[in-house]
């Protein structure tokens, strides 16, 4: 099975709270941090969790409000 990635860039300052909330929901997803300057995370969502996890950033956007601006790399 493989997972679903999602790349998003975020506040710096909050990468570390994203971090404890998202992993909090045990297996669900895992995120890492791409480019610590950039700010660019990665979620690696597990199969049968996106719509859990679609609904927990959701809340953080709205609760907390957490910017997640979607990442898209330009391949040269």
């Amino acid at each position: 099975m493989q997972t679903n990635k999602k790349l998003f860039i975020v506040d710096r300052s909050k990468i570390n709270y994203i971090r404890w909330i998202i992993e909090s929901y045990d297996g669900m997803a895992i995120v890492s941090t791409l480019d610590p300057f950039k700010a660019v995370i990665e979620l690696k969502i597990a199969p049968g969790c996106n719509t859990v996890i679609d609904e927990l950033l959701h809340s953080l956007r709205i609760d907390e409000k957490i910017k997640f601006d979607p990442y898209n790399p330009v391949t040269l």
